[in-house]
């Protein structure tokens, strides 16, 4: 598994790299085990994901995670190293969740991560029934880390 990682902010909080990649390959290896995928993760300042939301998204405004998945994982035959996409976080605005949401912010940022990295592998949460999959996902990848489930009290 390759995780490549990029630093396109200066801001307070961003964790070390290798934290980064140890999300991301957790959240493949619980939910995808066995795949040899490569991620980009970059992290980003306000005006750089607003840019991008606004023009993958319709949103004019900065959001916490995107993710750009490279393409169907159904033609990369198994065995063969499959190229996920991106993962873009605004570090910022997940600065700013964790403190109004009073969550350790290392425990946002993991959780940002494996959400990203959900997205990358297919899941989404268009729907109930998708959130309701995604999320039981996200649970336990984050379990596994040692995060409290970030939807207690929503």
């Amino acid at each position: 598994m390759n995780v490549d990682v990029q630093i396109a902010a200066d801001a307070a909080g961003i964790p070390a790299s290798d934290s980064i990649r140890d999300w991301v390959q957790r959240a493949v290896n619980e939910t995808a085990p066995g795949r040899d995928v490569d991620v980009s993760v970059r992290i980003v300042d306000e005006h750089e994901m607003r840019a991008l939301n606004r023009d993958y998204r319709d949103q004019d405004q900065p959001t916490n995670v995107l993710a750009f998945p490279a393409g169907d994982a159904g033609f990369v035959p198994p065995g063969e190293r499959l190229l996920l996409g991106d993962i873009v976080v605004c570090a910022t605005v997940v600065a700013g969740e964790a403190e109004e949401q009073g969550k350790p912010l290392d425990h946002h940022w993991g959780h940002m991560l494996v959400h990203g990295t959900l997205h990358l592998l297919g899941h989404d949460h268009a729907t109930d029934r998708d959130a309701e999959v995604m999320e039981t996902l996200e649970r336990r990848v984050l379990a596994s880390l040692g995060i409290a489930d970030p939807y207690a009290g929503n």
